[in-house]
């Protein structure tokens, strides 16, 4: 029962998380793009009123003029449109997820003793701090006179995101790790909404309610915390997907594909918000093609040898012996792991033909990725592997007869 209260606990979390963050994502792209696209306002009565720019635009079947005051406005309108919700909400969902599945079941999903034999408690202590420590260190940089400059903040940002990526990797399972960067990161974008960008807004809507003129400082401060949201979210996008990628978070090298693909995904945003403007340097995402090239490439299997003809032939029973020994406590109609309550992604494994039948993906996971099984959970060793790796690599599934 306990795994089944689990799953649907995970299903509605997932589910109202992606709404939030479809809907906080969505906003924050238009509002960039919206502001990448403002024009000199073409009446004198606007720029008089303080109009600092506006757009037209067509949707729906009407007609849209948007327009932006420079710094304030001459009076507050009776209805003003606030967006944090969606933020806030994702960042609600997204903790009851962390904690549900990466700190509540630490030992199958944090905890991989091959990297680091943890204790639970311990564990989870180091999660949390993960993600306050990544939202205070990058506050301070924010804030100090590296700050001030753009292309180094961006360089000290690299360098620092780079060593927390190294130092996730080498205390939790590589998919803990991952899941761990990436909520530092959406942490980090929700605490830019929560404690600067929103804090200002107040104060310039203060300021126009008593009639005084807004601090400028609070427009440039939530313009600079929300340009950095817009880069993080593409690198966090590929994080919340990749959990279904063992090739990437169970490689050996995987903290260095997590900065790879995070910095991809960052010139990626590069380019989109600079094609705002109508003339996208090729170099961002020329790099970051690049870059995707040179991971897909990098971490591709190695041509397998053929099968020693003079070894004993691995049999699909003695195969699945091991599978059986190692697998089936998850991967079975009616899983014995009191963490699930169905088999992950459906995969049942209790008949020889249901292995044969998953032979490719056995191998990849158990093999090449050794992602499986999840946190070595079972204790599959390394010359069980090798009877699997044989098996498969003489098997008709891998092109023998």
């Amino acid at each position: 029962m306990e795994g089944y209260i689990l799953e649907w606990l995970n299903l509605f979390g997932r589910w109202i998380h992606l709404i939030t963050g479809i809907a906080w994502i969505g906003a924050s792209f238009y509002f960039i793009w919206l502001d990448n696209h403002l024009e000199a306002p073409a009446k004198d009565s606007d720029r008089e009123r303080g109009v600092g720019g506006e757009l037209w635009a067509v949707h729906g079947g009407g007609f849209y003029n948007a327009q932006k005051y420079s710094n304030g406005v001459p009076a507050m309108p009776p209805n003003l449109h606030w967006f944090k919700w969606e933020a806030y909400t994702t960042l609600i969902t997204g903790a009851f997820l962390m904690a549900l599945i990466y700190w509540y079941q630490a030992e199958i999903y944090l905890i991989d003793p091959g990297v680091m034999a943890l204790s639970k408690p311990v564990a989870i202590v180091l999660g949390v701090l993960t993600l306050v420590v990544g939202w205070l260190g990058y506050d301070a940089l924010c804030k100090s006179q590296l700050g001030q400059r753009e292309n180094m903040m961006a360089l000290a940002l690299l360098v620092v995101l780079s060593i927390i990526a190294w130092g996730l990797c080498q205390v939790f399972s590589g998919r803990g790790a991952y899941m761990h960067f990436g909520a530092m990161l959406g942490t980090i974008m929700v605490a830019n909404v929560y404690f600067v960008i929103m804090p200002g807004q107040r104060a310039m809507v203060a300021a126009c309610t008593d009639g005084r003129q807004p601090d400028p400082i609070h427009g440039a401060r939530a313009k600079q915390r929300s340009v950095h949201n817009t880069y993080f979210t593409l690198p966090v996008l590929f994080i919340m997907i990749s959990n279904h990628y063992a090739m990437t978070w169970g490689h050996d090298y995987n903290w260095l594909i997590l900065i790879a693909m995070s910095v991809a995904g960052a010139l990626i945003r590069v380019h989109f918000v600079q094609a705002h403007f109508g003339k996208p340097s090729p170099i961002p995402a020329g790099v970051a093609i690049l870059l995707l090239i040179g991971i897909v490439t990098a971490i591709a299997p190695s041509p397998r040898a053929a099968p020693d003809s003079t070894a004993a032939m691995v049999t699909l029973d003695q195969a699945h012996a091991i599978i059986q020994a190692r697998c089936t406590a998850c991967h079975a109609t009616v899983p014995t792991h009191p963490g699930f309550a169905a088999p992950p992604k459906g995969v049942v494994l209790e008949t020889p033909e249901q292995t044969l039948a998953q032979a490719t993906s056995i191998h990849q996971q158990i093999v090449v990725t050794r992602a499986m099984p999840i946190g070595n959970l079972t204790g599959m060793t390394d010359e069980e592997r090798t009877i699997i790796d044989r098996w498969y690599l003489s098997s008709p599934v891998a092109g023998n007869p």
